[in-house]
C-alpha cells in the first residue's frame, strides 16, 4: 500500500509495532513504531500528524490471524488480542484521524476487512468475528463523516500470497490433519478465478479508493478475491 500510494505521489507514513519492519521501508517514508491497538500510542501518532500538516488518506490496514480453533477451544487471550488488533486499531484510526478530516473538508479512511468478515469462517471466531466488526464500523463511519466531505469503504481480501497467509495454511493443515498443499488448494477452488489474490490487488484498490475516481463511493463492501463462491472449500 505504502508503495503504491507513493507512486501517485502521496507523502506516507507508516507504522509497525515491530521495529525491525521499519528500515525496509524507502528513506523518504516516515515510519514510526506504534502498537496500533495502544491508545495512547496512537493518540500521540496522531498529534504527530496534525502538527505535520494533517492526513488525506488512512488505510487501517493492521490485524493478527487468530487462533485456528472450534469455538470451544478458543482461549479468552486469544480473543481478544485478535479483536483488540483487527478491529480496535481500525477504531483508533479512525478516531483519531476524523477531527483532522473534518477540519479539512475531506479524507479517505480505508478499512481492510476480508471474504471472512462476509461469510464468516469456521474455527476462525476471532477473525471473522474482529473482520465483520470492520464492516460495521466503515458503515458507522460513512454515515457520520459523509456530511463532512469524509469517505470509508472497507476492502474484503481473499486469501492473499504471502508468509501470513502460508502460516494460516500451516495452522489449518495441522488442525484439520492435512498437507499444507491440500488446503492451499482448497482455497483457491472456492473461488471463481480459482486464485489467491496479491498484496499489490489489494494496494492498487486501496488506491482508487482514494483517488478522485472514488469521491462519490463510500460506504461500500468492496471484495477483491477472484469472487469466493464458497469460503470453506473441501478439497
Amino acid at each position: 500500500m505504502g508503495e503504491a500510494f507513493a507512486q501517485v505521489g502521496f507523502d506516507v507514513w507508516v507504522t509497525d509495532v515491530d521495529a525491525t519492519a521499519l528500515p525496509r521501508c524507502p528513506s523518504n517514508w516516515t515510519t514510526r513504531q506504534v502498537d496500533a491497538s495502544d491508545d495512547v500510542q496512537m493518540r500521540r501518532l496522531f498529534e504527530e500528524i496534525a502538527a505535520a500538516g494533517g492526513v488525506d488518506v488512512v488505510c487501517a490496514n493492521a490485524g493478527i490471524a487468530g487462533p485456528t480453533a472450534r469455538v470451544e477451544d478458543v482461549v479468552w487471550e486469544d480473543w481478544k488480542a485478535c479483536v483488540d488488533v483487527t478491529l480496535g486499531s481500525a477504531f483508533l484510526c479512525a478516531k483519531y484521524a476524523a477531527p483532522l478530516m473534518k477540519a479539512s473538508g475531506s479524507g479517505a479512511i480505508v478499512l481492510t476487512s476480508s471474504t471472512a468478515g462476509v461469510f464468516g469462517y469456521p474455527n476462525r471466531a476471532p477473525y471473522a468475528a474482529a473482520k465483520w466488526g470492520v464492516i460495521g464500523l466503515m458503515k458507522t463511519l460513512a454515515m457520520e463523516l459523509g456530511p463532512f466531505g469524509i469517505r470509508a469503504n472497507a476492502i474484503c481480501p481473499g486469501a492473499v500470497e504471502g508468509p501470513r497467509m502460508e502460516g494460516v495454511l500451516q495452522r489449518e493443515a495441522d488442525a484439520k490433519g492435512m498437507t499444507r498443499d491440500a488446503v492451499y488448494d482448497g482455497y483457491a477452488s472456492g473461488t471463481s478465478m480459482r486464485t489467491f489474490v496479491t498484496a499489490q490487488d489489494i494496494a492498487n484498490m486501496a488506491v482508487f479508493l482514494a483517488s478522485d475516481g472514488a469521491q462519490r463511493v463510500s460506504g461500500q463492501v468492496i471484495s477483491v478475491d477472484g469472487h469466493t463462491e464458497n469460503p470453506d472449500p473441501k478439497p
